[in-house]
């Protein structure tokens, strides 16, 4: 394959390939072992999941439109060309791309971390965790050196049928063998936990402030992932992301399924040393090996097909948009797709070193990705909508953003102020760019070629 068809399938998917495709990404080992590992240990903060899925898909349904358009155009394969096509600045563009590898790893990790916790409790410890997520690495790897990103979308076929029939049949036969129900574990669990459904839960400091924080952050970050932006260029036409959006939603059932069983694992066994484990271990002791063997392989699948379109739009981002600009300016598409495929082992072999010697819960990781990759959205909606925001007060603000998110974190002010710091961070960026854009605005035309381009009855400013 060439790089056009490693990196985008050729931009030819239908509603159907854009559907699993994007559906492999987003529904992951998060959702699996995530959410039903914080409903157990962290209470009423889960529900900060429920609240941002909706809203964002509603921003995907105005901006995913607009941005298949600039990828249609001018040929764009990954978030950092967005950015060097619509800003015309290579330093702005090689920044998004270091930043969107830098916090794409911790996703990744997310996914073998969660691996090695799926084959561990589902082999009852005879495979211990870190041989599980070394050969998970060994075969992700070599499955996106050699698929690409139309292989991911058809592997998504069976990830997303047993992550299905898991979340539908646990989330109610679960409840209902141990309370005779969803109601009954919720009695029971307003009667024995009474403060675990309130916020802030199990926590200090997870308070109704990080909750609307944590909602508003992800919902605008939701589609700024790399790997999720990048999707949008695979589609056959704008139209199939709108309805792509409408009809994506109903995936999120799996959500409050997976919480049910978090919930009632609390009750039935409220001593494990890790909520993440809560999950596998009450499917362990509620039915036979063989069921716990089919489970485990929907769990599998949720954590190695997204880190495999994770780990190959974060290669593509090193190799054609920090690589090629700043150190190869001669590299030709099929050297830039090499050189991809050999990043493919660099980045696995990061994520997984920080998989084997971090302890960081799965929502926790993810929560940090998100942090840093919202900062995108304030340089793709500006750009999209305006003619008047310079490179300048873009990579300004994004850098103070990312600076922020980085500080709050590594100093463990997560909260801060009882706001999610990714949120802070995101109020920062957007404000720095507007005070720099005034203070320096944009004297160059928008783009090589200056015009706006006509979407619909929208304009979107892109070249």
């Amino acid at each position: 394959m060439d790089l056009e068809q490693w990196t985008v399938g050729g931009r030819g998917f239908g509603i159907m390939l854009v559907w699993l495709l994007m559906a492999g990404e987003i529904y992951t080992t998060f959702t699996f072992l995530g959410a039903s590992g914080w409903a157990y240990s962290r209470g009423g903060p889960v529900l900060y999941i429920l609240g941002y899925q909706p809203l964002a898909y509603v921003v995907s349904f105005y901006v995913f439109p607009l941005v298949w358009e600039a990828g249609r155009k001018y040929k764009l394969q990954t978030l950092g060309d967005f950015f060097q096509s619509r800003y015309g600045r290579t330093y702005l563009s090689s920044f998004v791309a270091l930043v969107g590898m830098i916090f794409l790893l911790p996703y990744v990790q997310l996914q073998l971390t969660g691996l090695g916790i799926i084959v561990e409790v589902a082999s009852y410890g005879a495979i211990h965790r870190t041989p599980a997520i070394i050969i998970a690495f060994t075969i992700v790897a070599a499955f996106v050196f050699v698929s690409g990103v139309r292989g991911v979308a058809w592997a998504s076929v069976m990830k997303d049928f047993l992550l299905l029939f898991a979340a539908l049949f646990l989330g109610f036969a679960v409840p209902h063998i141990y309370f005779g129900g969803i109601r009954g574990m919720f009695a029971a669990l307003a009667h024995a936990k009474p403060e675990h459904l309130v916020m802030p839960g199990a926590t200090k400091n997870l308070g109704h402030a990080w909750y609307v924080s944590s909602v508003l952050m992800t919902a605008l970050g939701f589609f700024m992932w790399p790997q999720n932006f990048a999707a949008s260029f695979t589609a056959r036409s704008g139209k199939i992301l709108r309805r792509n959006a409408i009809f994506m939603p109903l995936y999120s059932i799996t959500m409050p399924l997976m919480i049910f069983v978090g919930f009632t694992a609390l009750l039935i066994l409220p001593k494990l040393s890790n909520g993440d484990l809560a999950l596998l271990t009450i499917v362990r002791n509620t039915f036979p090996a063989w069921f716990l063997g089919i489970i485990g392989g929907a769990g599998a699948l949720t954590a190695m097909v997204p880190a495999a379109i994770q780990i190959l739009t974060a290669a593509t981002l090193f190799s054609k948009n920090i690589c090629r600009p700043v150190l190869a300016p001669r590299m030709t598409d099929t050297h830039v797709a090499t050189l991809a495929k050999m990043m493919v082992l660099v980045l696995t072999s990061g994520a997984l070193y920080l998989a084997i010697h971090s302890s960081v819960s799965l929502v926790s990781l993810l929560l940090m990705g998100y942090a840093g990759v919202a900062q995108f959205f304030p340089g793709v909606v500006l750009g999209l909508y305006t003619k008047k925001v310079s490179a300048t007060g873009i990579f300004a603000g994004m850098f103070c953003g990312v600076a922020v998110v980085a500080f709050l974190i590594l100093t463990k002010r997560d909260p801060w102020i009882g706001l999610n710091p990714g949120f802070v961070a995101l109020c920062l960026n957007f404000a720095v760019v507007i005070a720099v854009t005034v203070l320096h605005p944009n004297h160059f035309p928008q783009g090589r070629d200056g015009f706006p381009v006509q979407v619909g009855s929208q304009t979107a400013v892109l070249q």
